[in-house]
């Protein structure tokens, strides 16, 4: 399964997201700092979903209530409800 997915309160503008057989395929951001989401998108790549949300859900982008990771982990929830 694919999809984009449109961030809320973070500088990137889209995620694309691929999921096979519960665990993430390719993931790439559109904008935001261009090392920590490249840095996100390989570590958790092959990782099993609900590993990938627990691991990155939550986490906070300096004073913002949230940050690319948390996003991703956002989107990740929505392709497994």
């Amino acid at each position: 399964m694919k999809i984009t997915y449109t961030p809320k309160g973070v500088c990137s503008k889209a995620i694309h997201i691929e999921v096979n057989d519960g665990h993430v395929g390719k993931v790439s951001f559109v904008g935001g700092c261009s090392g920590n989401t490249q840095g996100v998108c390989r570590l958790i790549e092959g990782m099993e979903v609900h590993e990938a949300i627990a691991r990155i859900k939550g986490i906070r982008c300096g004073m913002k209530p949230t940050s690319c990771p948390d996003q991703l982990a956002q989107a990740l929830e929505s392709m497994v409800e």
